[in-house]
């Protein structure tokens, strides 16, 4: 169903079972399990998909090695195991990221990391080698045996420099362990959500809708785009909101206090010579103030990031100068000999975890696990009851949505079917594992569609094997290439606007594609993205240069990009 069919729907049919508000990646993974159990549910975003925390992350999938030192065991053991099944699911967008530590000290910190576990001490301390390799033990520990990717290593400083010249010649040893790298999550995140619907017309999703307000067994919704507003009768509710969780219970009529988020930017270079620096490994380390950063490969850009401050406005948080300057300040400790300046930025983001309430003495220490926080009874003036989704990050999303399920089908009385730990993610189904098969699937897709080798192959490196129904898409009719934009066509725009619930530009240039992130975009580009956008969705001219302005607003505002 189209997004008119599904509010049509709702407007002649407004039970359901579960509603799902929050179009986040907790909130879809739970969409989708529900939706593979056969659930009658619905879920609701106010902005884009993807377009709230979920967007602001590191774009790693990831154990979370530092929560050894909080004693977090569970919460690593469980993120393990789910990184190494995002690689297994989604091969076209998650990989084995090989990560190095440069470590300039050897005994630094012995006696501190066990006063931390302890939670004696809260002031951070340089980790020296010893320290390092202790918890790279335990960190491949946690793998097991079915090795999703390799051991650790740990190499003298002849050998460091020797991998990476421009490395800091202070170095004593670099360990390097492997994590995984979610290129684009957003896309991730949309591939979830539509396997979901995929299911059938009882999982529907909407994106710019959001909450109103409630009372009895009834929900008010509005739709975004047109101010209308409309009710729905659930059984159930699931607060998916992230760090505007509190936001979503108080517009329900309930007093709650379960986030305590901390606000994370990130910035990504055009920096060649850093990019030929680092190879194809982050760098994940300790700066000098004890706070933990990364560097870290995307295409062919560097990101660098993060912040952790604590905030209590989700909406008001963009990169600052003054964390712009600590992150270009942080290279040196790194990379000495490499000058890097603000006009090498090309994009900027911002976004909030959403983190449990705490009062631990610094934000280090806020556990980044994950809970179920129920509100139920009659004191709350609505008859249905509320679960809220607390804390959660990228790597677990998996785990977290199958916990909430089973709870969910547990009060709907409801046996689960199917079960989402081995199962492939949108483009990652039927995805070739070796070289000669990848060549066999594109020379196939070739023959199959008509189109050239390099065409079929740039499909494939964006979607996967979801490259299949893009591919007979563009064959189908005449298809031009973007003036602006090399390597797309007006038809593969087309496609993403009219299969991937694009409602706005800013969908396609932040969400459904990688455009933004990599500075790719340019005044002349989004103005023929929006036109080749408004022939597929019916846009007139207003609209069109509407939604120009629109994205360049977003971009420069959240994003520090002015074209």
């Amino acid at each position: 169903m189209n997004r008119n069919e599904i509010l049509r729907n709702l407007r002649q049919h407004p039970n359901i079972n579960v509603l799902i508000v929050g179009g986040g990646i907790n909130g879809i993974g739970v969409f989708r399990d529900l939706a593979l159990n056969g659930v009658d549910v619905l879920l609701v975003e106010r902005g884009d998909f993807c377009s709230g925390a979920s967007a602001a992350s590191s774009h790693m999938a990831h154990g979370g090695i530092r929560y050894l030192e909080n004693g977090e065991f569970r919460l690593v053991r469980e993120a393990v195991r789910e990184r190494n099944r995002m690689i297994e699911n989604a091969p076209h967008l998650v990989r084995p990221l090989p990560t190095t530590i440069p470590i300039f000290k050897i005994f630094s910190g012995l006696f501190n990391a066990p006063l931390k576990f302890l939670g004696w001490l809260d002031k951070p301390a340089e980790r020296g080698a010893f320290i390092i390799k202790v918890g790279l033990i335990l960190y491949d520990a946690f793998t097991g045996k079915k090795r999703a990717v390799p051991p650790h290593t740990f190499e003298p400083r002849r050998k460091a420099l020797a991998k990476f010249p421009r490395l800091n010649p202070k170095v004593c040893y670099i360990a390097t362990y492997y994590d995984g790298s979610i290129f684009s999550p957003e896309r991730l995140a949309l591939e979830v959500l539509l396997d979901g619907e995929a299911e059938g017309s009882h999982a529907r999703a909407l994106n710019y809708v959001s909450l109103v307000g409630a009372q009895g067994g009834q929900v008010t919704l509005r739709d975004e785009l047109s101010g209308e507003t409309f009710e729905v009768r659930p059984k159930l509710l699931i607060n998916a909101a992230g760090p505007w969780i509190d936001f979503a219970n108080r517009a329900l009529g309930v007093s709650t206090r379960y986030i305590g988020g901390t606000k994370g930017s990130h910035i990504i270079l055009d920096h060649p010579a850093l990019r030929q620096a680092i190879g194809d490994h982050e760098f994940f380390f300790e700066n000098k103030d004890g706070r933990i950063v990364l560097i870290f490969p995307l295409a062919d850009k560097v990101m660098l990031g993060t912040s952790d401050i604590p905030v209590s406005d989700p909406d008001s948080v963009r990169c600052t100068d003054d964390e712009v300057d600590y992150f270009l300040g942080m290279l040196e400790r790194v990379f000495p000999d490499l000058e890097v300046g603000r006009d090498q930025i090309v994009f900027s983001f911002s976004g909030v975890r959403p983190l449990p309430a705490s009062n631990a003495r610094n934000a280090g220490q806020i556990s980044r696990d994950h809970s179920i926080q129920v509100l139920d009874g009659p004191w709350m003036g609505i008859t249905f009851p509320v679960y809220s989704l607390v804390g959660g990050k990228w790597t677990s999303f998996r785990a977290f949505a199958e916990q909430v399920t089973d709870k969910a089908l547990a009060y709907l009385g409801l046996s689960r079917q199917k079960h989402t730990s081995n199962l492939a993610i949108g483009g990652g189904k039927n995805y070739p594992r070796s070289e000669a098969e990848r060549n066999r699937y594109i020379e196939a897709l070739c023959a199959w569609t008509g189109l050239p080798q390099e065409r079929v192959s740039g499909l494939f490196e964006r979607y996967g094997t979801r490259a299949e129904q893009m591919a007979m898409y563009l064959a189908r009719e005449a298809d031009r290439p973007l003036k602006t934009l090399p390597g797309y066509s007006r038809r593969e725009i087309g496609y993403l606007a009219l299969y991937e619930k694009v409602e706005h530009l800013d969908d396609v240039v932040l969400r459904r594609s990688m455009l933004a992130f990599l500075g790719q975009l340019t005044r002349p580009a989004l103005e023929e993205l929006a036109e080749v956008i408004a022939q597929v969705l019916g846009w007139d001219s207003d609209r069109q240069s509407a939604e120009v302005r629109r994205c360049l607003e977003i971009l420069a505002d959240r994003h520090g990009v002015r074209l």
